[in-house]
């Protein structure tokens, strides 16, 4: 998933603010208090400021917002599996290396790797002091977004990192795998033994060993698997679904739920069902290990998205259960297909992804308006046939 320019997004450069300056001014002495010195303050915070649209990416989360099928076809689509696939080998015995000390898959990490920064191509241009302090003072999460940039200053102070080079996403979080400043001091390993804990550079092997190093603290059980995708029984009860209603695998075996892929279900302890888009749509088993995924990001689609990368840069295919047509009768086929005939007929739908956002509501109000057909920037087939 593309991340936003500071150099080009006015909204992600600093702008005045007379009561975010007076917080700093405050935060600055608390910050002194608890032993940051002013040599490290005035470093961290040169050339710092407020940015809105931190805020606003706050209270607008992809994988909260979109449904599942949308979530993957933007932070997994196949194009990026390809991608993932070539960058994994690459890295594969320094994963290997860690696999070995901390008993995370190579490949849960690889795709945590490929979710958070496209395998490390795109790690984020955000300062790290300004989003964190922006947040903070806003105060939706203050006491959060405070301790991330309290300990922000401390990996300045260490000698971890630079100022400069503490740069990620709106959030704060950094490098390869994306970690948060408190999760960094939580949980950085100086795997390759060169003296900083490194999850900047081009080098990715601190990062990983310091994803696993999370994962196994949090509880990640060695040799467990996260989960799988099943087939579940015709009238099988909806009510059943969710993670709080864990069962045995033997129970699950009798109510009928099988493997996707055919086999036995196996068994990693206590499973739950998930079905995001309700019933005969795909279904999940999920393992004591899908929730320790969820420990770095409590989104259940990040979850599954992870899941589902580790499959497919481990060599397994596609989801075998479909989607199907949306609430417009289109598939996923159907949108892309939408979106590339827009483009061509000179309306930019934006990436032919398939997923609907302002961008391409935008492009279709335009061809209905120079089309003379009534404008309400709605998808549908009549519409995709006209593209053709």
């Amino acid at each position: 998933m593309a991340r936003p320019d500071p150099l080009t997004d006015p909204g992600l450069r600093p702008q005045p603010n007379a009561s975010y300056d007076a917080w700093v001014r405050a935060f600055r002495d608390r910050a002194r208090s608890r032993g940051i010195s002013n040599a490290t303050l005035d470093a961290a915070f040169r050339g710092q400021g407020y940015l809105p649209g931190v805020i606003e990416r706050d209270r607008n989360q992809t994988e909260f917002k979109r449904s599942l099928e949308d979530y993957l076809a933007i932070v997994a689509p196949e194009d990026k599996v390809i991608f993932g696939k070539r960058l994994y080998a690459q890295q594969r015995s320094a994963l290997s290396r860690v696999e070995a000390r901390y008993g995370v898959p190579a490949n849960i990490m690889g795709s945590i790797w490929g979710l958070e920064s496209y395998f490390g191509t795109k790690r984020g241009q955000i300062p790290v002091i300004s989003a964190t302090s922006t947040l903070a003072w806003e105060g939706r999460r203050g006491r959060f977004f405070e301790s991330n940039l309290m300990n922000a200053l401390r990996i300045v102070q260490s000698g971890d990192a630079r100022p400069a080079q503490l740069k990620g996403s709106w959030a704060g979080a950094m490098g390869h795998t994306q970690l948060i400043p408190d999760a960094y001091q939580a949980h950085a390993v100086d795997f390759n033994g060169d003296g900083k804990r490194d999850i900047w550079t081009d080098d990715p092997t601190d990062a990983f060993a310091t994803t696993a190093n999370f994962l196994a603290k949090a509880g990640w059980r060695k040799g467990g698997l996260w989960g799988l995708e099943v087939t579940l029984p015709s009238g099988f009860n909806p009510g059943s679904l969710g993670r709080r209603n864990k069962r045995s695998v033997d129970s699950w075996r009798a109510a009928g739920v099988r493997p996707a892929r055919g086999g036995k279900l196996p068994d990693h302890g206590a499973a739950a069902i998930l079905a995001p888009m309700g019933l005969g749509k795909p279904a999940f088993m999920v393992f004591r290990n899908f929730d320790m995924i969820l420990r770095y990001n409590p989104s259940e689609n990040y979850g599954l998205a992870v899941g589902y990368m580790a499959g497919r840069l481990a060599g397994g295919g596609p989801l075998v259960a479909s989607f199907g047509p949306d609430k417009y009768g289109m598939t996923l086929q159907d949108r892309k297909d939408l979106q590339k005939g827009l483009t061509r007929a000179g309306f930019d739908a934006g990436k032919a992804d398939g997923v609907f956002g302002k961008k391409t509501e935008a492009a279709i109000r335009a061809y209905q308006r120079a089309k003379g057909l009534p404008i309400d920037g709605l998808p549908s087939r009549s519409l995709l046939l006209k593209l053709r």
